[in-house]
């Protein structure tokens, strides 16, 4: 039986707070390395790192890219204004310092003189000017465009009702670039970390067009460079030895490899093809805890799990009564017991535990189990399903051995609860996405959203009208005005309290079906140094090395 009132909540937080607390700790244990190389013997000759990377990219393009997998080979790629550092957070990148204005609306950053593109080619502040406005030009179709909202006219440029050369960012000279924003954003340095944020290299763009990401045409900044990509089996990326601190990194190469099914992943890792894994399979967790206690690494992570509904038609559409009776139908505990079990957080809100934000919990999460189902009978009866005429859908989810899990489960707790008939529909990721985004077939969808920084609009932003990318069709006036107006408060109390109202209104609509919010399983070699946890996730290539394996 769950706690009631605002015990759940208060529940919900400190054990995600013990849990981040607990990985981390085991994360540390178990592969953290020194600051330095110093002491430690460094594997000799050419040193190539192998990842396991889960999907195949649709494409790398970087301001075109959406997924988690084509995001963790740019930012090996390509480097922001401002990089990532070992442990998630923001250090200068091409940018050797910037500064910001006393009402933090216009932000100044200085390029390192010595920034080269993999060609030798100096990259200049025309070219970070060039890369926003290609990424948020409606032509380009970035996905992920919706970051960028903050900069002055971005939303204006995003819907069309300005051009790209609108955009509030200029280049005043080669060095220097000046971003002018709609409202302060004290986040501005992560958004600026991220792929869709990268320079782009004009000639090459001007010469291929939107076809430039591919091996033998793409000219990137990073400390990496395309060298290699055979569609389903790897991606190759070789050191870029015109980056300017190619001195200070010790990886050579570095090998992606996309493999969606984690079974097969483990039996590569285990056959010593790997470094390290994307995932792990759900069901062998505690047989690696037994075995491979020293190799396995669960760290916290800022994101969650979730089912989305198609809202722009039947049955979800206007149905706000049935979309939450598929929700409270939904033991999230025994999801995380029996299914996950690797020490996920289960979900009722869409925000997860953050310092000074309140968690939204509904009314109906505290009630006990059967409680919970009882309520949730009426609704759907209310919405004219029955055990004579159940409701019938089809539940969408990537390929994937972990997800296969998840959506058994889902569509057994329907089954249970009303006898509603659902259909499974697995596809590979790139299909997937695809499918997901088709609001002309998809009912609902599993999916998984990842903070790309530490702030609650991070997750609530996926939902703006028009800057968000759900997937479900969602669109609130009086969500969209309660963000706009969490932008210009200038008192961060209220400006939490306005994303908290916001995301009640999410709740209550209730688009999506929160599941748990996540953990990050994988298996790391000892060899590999380097490693420290951080809550996003994030991995550049460029602070690992391979030491000589102990024996």
């Amino acid at each position: 039986m769950p706690p009631h009132g605002a015990s759940l909540r208060r529940g919900i937080a400190k054990s995600f707070a013990l849990c981040a607390a607990g990985l981390a700790l085991l994360s540390l244990s178990a592969c953290n390395p020194p600051e330095s190389p110093e002491g430690i013997q460094m594997k000799p000759g050419v040193q190539v790192l192998k990842r396991g990377n889960g999907a195949e990219p649709v494409t790398l393009d970087p301001h075109r890219a959406v997924s988690v997998p084509a995001m963790n080979i740019l930012r090996d790629l390509f480097e922001g204004l401002v990089a990532t550092a070992a442990d998630g957070t923001s250090i200068p990148g091409a940018a050797a310092r910037w500064e910001t204005s006393i009402d933090g609306l216009q932000w100044r950053f200085e390029l390192r003189r010595d920034a080269r593109w993999s060609n030798g080619e100096r990259v200049t502040a025309a070219d970070f000017v060039a890369g926003l406005r290609r990424a948020l030009d409606p032509a380009t179709g970035s996905a992920t465009a919706g970051l960028l909202a903050p900069i002055l006219n971005a939303r204006a440029i995003m819907t069309g009702r300005l051009p790209p050369d609108q955009l509030g960012v200029e280049a005043p000279d080669e060095y220097t670039v000046v971003v002018k924003l709609a409202a302060a954003t004290p986040w501005l340095p992560e958004l600026l970390s991220h792929p869709v944020s990268a320079p782009l290299y004009r000639p090459g763009y001007e010469k291929h067009g939107d076809d430039f990401a591919v091996p033998g045409r793409m000219v990137s900044n990073g400390p990496f460079h395309l060298s290699e990509w055979q569609p389903g089996q790897f991606v190759k990326l070789s050191a870029n030895h015109n980056y300017p601190r190619r001195q200070d990194i010790a990886i050579d190469a570095v090998i992606y490899y996309p493999i969606e099914n984690q079974d097969i992943e483990l039996e590569r890792f285990e056959a010593g093809e790997l470094h390290w894994t994307a995932d792990v399979p759900h069901h062998r967790l505690g047989w690696l805890e037994r075995r491979r206690a020293d190799e396995l690494v669960i760290t916290p992570r800022m994101a969650i799990t979730w089912l989305g509904f198609n809202v722009t038609r039947p049955p979800f559409e206007a149905a706000p009564g049935l979309r939450r009776a598929l929700a409270m139908a939904v033991d999230r505990d025994l999801i995380v017991r029996a299914v996950t079990g690797a020490g996920e957080m289960q979900a009722y809100g869409w925000v997860p535990p953050m310092d000074g934000y309140e968690l939204q919990v509904p009314d109906w999460a505290e009630l006990p189990r059967n409680e919970q189902v009882e309520q949730a009978r009426g609704l759907y009866a209310a919405a004219g399903f029955s055990a004579e005429a159940p409701l019938e859908l089809e539940l969408l989810y990537p390929a994937g051995l972990n997800n296969r899990r998840l959506a058994i489960a889902v569509a057994a707790m329907w089954r249970d609860a009303f006898g509603v008939r659902t259909r499974l529909r697995e596809e590979p990721f790139v299909e997937f996405l695809e499918s997901r985004a088709d609001t002309g077939t998809t009912m609902v969808f599993r999916s998984g959203w990842a903070a790309d920084y530490a702030d609650p609009y991070s997750f609530l932003g996926l939902f703006d009208s028009e800057t968000g990318a759900s997937d479900t069709g969602w669109r609130n006036v009086a969500y969209d005005e309660l963000l706009q107006a969490s932008l210009q408060a200038l008192n961060p109390r209220r400006r939490l309290t306005l994303l908290a109202e916001a995301e009640r209104l999410l709740l209550e609509d209730q688009p999506v079906v929160p599941l748990y919010f996540d953990v990050r399983r994988r298996l790391v070699r000892p060899e590999v140094r380097g490693w420290k946890p951080n809550p996003m996730d994030l991995h550049p290539s460029r602070h690992f090395y391979l030491a000589v394996a102990e024996q």
